[in-house]
């Protein structure tokens, strides 16, 4: 006989597949925002235009499936390398004018751009959502140690491992990386030790935006796709850097699993307060630690 308030096989199953899925919500966010994290921590510019590359990496999946007949798993480079040409182009038009300006003329700047974005986009693409249709494999479930496990969950959760791995690696381990942390700390330094920074910020941009396209792809599934897309998820993007800090990516990794897992928790078990879970936890870890997770007092 079961002991009254012991926590039943169900139930205990129930929270296992629960954790799982906000884990694999938590990676989506990290994907999402990590390119704001490198933007908006190693560049100090504040880019709230970060959603719309986001939103561009979702539509390439959406044309390419729907249009050309493209694999969805064929589209996520597409997705990426989409998002980083038009990150390039405009950061070589219009964002470079704004390094070194003060924070106001970046969010001014980077929010006309959003609108921008949100009125082209639907004047092209249409207001209606839009959602992708996985292949079957991606669809199905598995049954591991009793827990229900999403396998396109498990590769989102796959994918966001390698890309902390390898961003993480290439920022501390590498002389690209060496070299974008001479040039934010001082740009006429490092160009007077023959740092073309121009080039270093550039790619360094192109990136950041990239893995905004990448998230967008892999999120349009679970997000749905429309053209508010940038608006509508752009505090969650916030939040995750706020939360984790700018100094690494360790910070923004950590906070989007714990705002995942707490967005999904919250959702679930109090659904009437769920919806406010996640600035919740932002408030509490803000007051805790003012800096964010990593971050280190100025």
């Amino acid at each position: 006989m079961r002991r009254a308030g012991g926590l039943g096989p169900a139930r205990a199953t129930l929270m296992l597949t629960n954790l799982f899925d906000g884990i694999a919500y938590g990676m989506l966010l990290f994907v999402l925002a990590c390119g704001l994290a490198v933007t908006l921590g190693l560049m100090n510019f504040v880019n709230l235009a970060h959603g719309a590359f986001a939103m561009a990496g979702g539509y390439v999946t959406v044309v390419s499936m729907e249009k050309l007949g493209v694999p969805f798993l064929a589209t996520l480079p597409l997705a990426f390398l989409s998002a980083a040409l038009l990150g390039l182009v405009l950061e070589r038009l219009l964002y470079r004018h704004l390094y070194g300006r003060s924070p106001l003329d970046q969010v001014l700047f980077s929010i006309g751009l959003v609108f921008m974005a949100v009125s082209a986009t639907d004047y092209f693409m249409g207001s209606e959502q839009r959602i992708i249709k996985l292949p079957l494999f991606l669809q199905s479930r598995v049954e591991w140690a009793g827990v229900s496990i999403g396998i396109y969950r498990a590769l989102i959760i796959v994918i966001c491992g390698v890309l902390v791995i390898a961003l993480q690696a290439v920022l501390t381990r590498t002389r690209f990386g060496a070299r974008l942390r001479a040039a934010v700390d001082d740009a006429r330094v490092a160009r007077g030790l023959g740092i073309d920074v121009n080039t270093i910020f550039a790619v360094t941009f192109a990136i950041g935006s990239g893995l905004a396209g990448l998230g967008g792809a892999l999120g349009t599934e679970i997000l749905g796709l429309d053209p508010n897309f940038p608006l509508k998820f752009m505090i969650y993007f916030l939040i995750v850097v706020t939360v984790g800090g700018t100094s690494s990516l360790t910070g923004p990794f950590l906070a989007s699993l714990i705002l995942g897992i707490a967005d999904v928790a919250g959702k679930y078990y109090v659904p009437a307060f769920g919806a406010f879970m996640i600035y919740s936890v932002m408030i509490i870890v803000l007051i805790l630690r003012p800096q964010g997770l990593f971050a280190r007092p100025r």
